[in-house]
């Protein structure tokens, strides 16, 4: 599992936890989120998040 950060906010997606409160499921790869989400934070579509390791 991998997480992804935000390139103009920072908000951070854990494939681990998912966001359940957004629908997305613990355990939803990054490739199955649906295009049409965008940041909870700032609105950005998900092509504006990158891979990160922490």
């Amino acid at each position: 599992m991998k997480t992804y950060q935000c390139a103009v906010c920072g908000f951070v997606y854990h494939e681990t936890k998912g966001m359940p409160n957004e629908g997305i499921p613990a355990g939803t790869r990054w490739e199955d989120v649906p295009d049409t989400w965008v940041c909870p934070d700032c609105g950005v579509c998900r092509a504006d998040f990158e891979m990160v390791e922490i």
